[in-house]
């Protein structure tokens, strides 16, 4: 909770000190899609049936949208967002396949600079709040536990074409691994008591932003110190 608290004033003391310094400022909304990765478990061998395989997730594409806030200075740009993720793994059981989802909203706070014309680089923390996690088969009383941190970390290049941004970045979380047992219903994906080696999802994420308002597309509006 105080994390989660330090974070948000952090958000709020750098858009105070960003829009009272900004040369220039835009917002807008944002979306696209997700290459998702992550995921491993291992079955619990305790019987002469039971599969002791080791099953890494397999990637999925996931989708993803939001907002954004970019104020810049000069060369520099600070970016706070807003973002909903869907994102999926899938376990090869021997029987059949099971999907472990994850719906997610992050806040990133990234901090950028101009390296050529329309192109940025970019990094920074992420906040994330999870939605709702499921691994399907898995029994009810055995609940999927998904991170021990809220934190992420973002990196990544966007290229602007006047109203419009490609946008490309990495999103990795901070959680550490943490194994826990599962059980999963044996009969219907050929795995019985299993580890959740690792329940970390990461994604490649590509995105196609709009900028609804853009103070360098209306520089009239500045005049007087007043951005409306």
């Amino acid at each position: 909770m105080i994390m989660n608290k330090a974070f948000c004033l952090l958000v709020i003391c750098f858009l105070a000190v960003s829009v009272t310094n900004a040369q220039e400022f835009s917002f807008g909304v944002k979306g696209g899609v997700n290459y998702v990765s992550g995921g491993q478990i291992t079955g619990l061998v305790g019987g002469g049936t039971d599969n002791g395989d080791t099953f890494t997730g397999e990637s999925q594409i996931g989708i993803h949208g939001g907002g954004f806030f970019e104020v810049r200075f000069n060369k520099f740009l600070i970016r706070p967002e807003v973002v909903y993720s869907q994102m999926d793994v899938e376990f090869a059981f021997p029987v059949q396949p099971s999907t472990y989802a994850i719906e997610k909203v992050s806040v990133p706070l990234l901090v950028g600079y101009n390296i050529w014309g329309p192109v940025d680089v970019y990094a920074g923390p992420a906040y994330q709040k999870i939605l709702d996690v499921s691994l399907e088969g898995n029994e009810a009383d055995e609940p999927v536990i998904v991170q021990n941190s809220p934190l992420a970390a973002q990196a990544g290049i966007k290229a602007g074409f006047g109203r419009f941004e490609l946008d490309l970045r990495y999103d990795r979380t901070l959680a550490s691994k943490e194994p826990y047992n599962i059980n999963i219903v044996r009969s219907e994906y050929g795995v019985n008591r299993a580890s959740f080696d690792d329940g970390r999802l990461n994604q490649i994420m590509l995105s196609l932003s709009f900028k609804i308002f853009d103070s360098a597309a209306n520089p009239g509006r500045r005049k007087g110190g007043c951005y409306f």
